[in-house]
Parts: C-alpha cells; structure tokens; sequence
C-alpha cells in the first residue's frame, strides 16, 4: 500500500498569521521541537505548515479529526525532513497500516510546498 499527499501554502500568508497571533498561533499549530527548529522564520514555518497537510491528506483524516501537533515534522541527522506521529495521528496511521513516511519539503520567494508517500 503507497498513499500521498501534498500541499501548496503562501508563505506571506503564514508571516501575517504569525505576526498577528505571535505565540498563540505558534502553540496550536507546531510542537515545541518545530517551534525551535523554525526560529520565526516565515518559510520554514510555512514548509512545515505544508507537511502537516500533507501528512493530515495521506492519512484521509480532516483537521478537525487530528491535532496540529500530533504531526512533527523532524530532521534527521543529515537536516532530511521526516515525519513523527502523535495521539490521533498515529491511530490513523495505524487502521491504514501506514509505517513509513517519505517527506519532501520545498519553498520560493513566495510558496512553501511539501509531498509525503505513506507506505507499510
């Protein structure tokens, strides 16, 4: 079994967001790990943001169905991301039989895009 999912986000989209809602946002959306990782800075914020959509796709979950935070995005020791499930998350994962995730992340001046192949 191979499932994906991808996401495309404006990254001025993301910056307004977080200036705007400052820690608040950041809390409900990203674990204390990306939070660090990310530094404020709008296009790794957004990469992540695209991730975790992708990943919520892969899984044929709805927001409303898993927390934000219950996906992490991770980088390995040579800076690859890679994808950490949590809570509800990983349940899903589970009932799919989704063991494996590929993730790729990218982003321009103005977009952050991210694709993630689930597979057992």
């Amino acid at each position: 079994m191979i499932i994906s999912g991808v996401d495309i986000i404006k990254i001025a989209r993301i910056r307004k967001i977080s200036e705007k809602y400052g820690k608040r946002f950041l809390k409900r959306i990203y674990t204390e790990g990306e939070i660090g990782y990310c530094r404020g800075r709008a296009p790794q914020l957004a990469s992540r943001f695209a991730a975790k959509e992708a990943v919520m796709k892969a899984l044929g979950t709805g927001r409303s169905d898993v927390s934000w935070c219950d996906v992490e995005v991770v980088s390995n020791a040579r800076k690859a991301p890679g994808v950490n499930l949590h809570k509800r998350a990983q349940i899903y994962a589970e009932r799919i039989g989704a063991t494996q995730f590929v993730l790729s992340v990218s982003h321009s001046k103005h977009y952050a895009v991210a694709f993630v192949v689930a597979s057992n």
